[in-house]
């Protein structure tokens, strides 16, 4: 199991990276990102740390440990120069906070991260067909949320996306240590969203090459 979207006390998270990375190691995950809030400012002290624990990390675990972000409540217009800003300080996973259902995110955001080219749009909420279209084109997954509020609206992004061919992604948006849970929950929220057998490991196998494709931006 491989889980893209989880924070630490860089941002709004309990636990240091380590243990967070511990935790999902004794769990049996084989893959994490570790993708904490970022804007315009914090994008400079949060991703460089991330990259270093990463870097520490490497051939120390069974597990691949991944720097990331999660580009946070910034203005629209602000936003591509995030994501390219974080990938430029090492974050291998480049994820926004999308228009989510109970969080005062501006309106525009959803698209403005998929023209930005982020890996993953989180917790899109009424995500529009148009930006649902525009991300199966630009290969952004859209995700199906594992946390709590964020996951009102895995419906419709699960239906919209199969209606217009768009790829979606577990991500637990974990925090705490109660939000950590076995491999299997990827499963059982998929299937709650409406997806099938071939969905959910389609959905799986995404998560999948996206950490193949961060892997390879890391040795070039």
């Amino acid at each position: 199991m491989i889980d893209l979207h989880t924070h630490t006390l860089l941002s709004d998270g309990e636990l240091i990276p380590t243990e967070l990375a511990r935790r999902f190691e004794v769990l049996g995950y084989r893959a994490l990102a570790m993708t904490d809030h970022v804007d315009t400012g914090m994008v400079e002290t949060v991703v460089p740390v991330l990259a270093r624990v990463a870097a520490d990390l490497a051939g120390e675990m069974e597990m691949t440990v991944l720097a990331g972000a999660e580009v946070t409540h910034c203005r629209p217009r602000h936003i591509a120069r995030v994501v390219e800003r974080a990938r430029r300080l090492g974050a291998r996973i480049v994820v926004v906070h999308g228009e989510s259902p109970v969080e005062p995110v501006i309106e525009g955001t959803n698209r403005a991260a998929i023209e930005a080219g982020c890996d993953i749009l989180a917790h899109p909420g009424r995500l529009a067909e148009s930006d649902a279209r525009l991300a199966a084109e630009r290969g952004v997954l859209l995700e199906i949320s594992g946390r709590g509020g964020h996951s009102l609206t895995n419906g419709h992004v699960a239906r919209l996306a199969r209606e217009v061919g768009a790829q979606v992604i577990y991500g637990s948006d974990s925090h705490d240590v109660g939000d950590l849970k076995p491999p299997e929950n990827a499963e059982r929220v998929l299937a709650g969203a409406g997806l099938g057998a071939k969905e959910i490991q389609a959905a799986l196998a995404a998560a999948e090459r996206l950490v193949a494709r961060a892997l390879e931006r890391e040795g070039q």
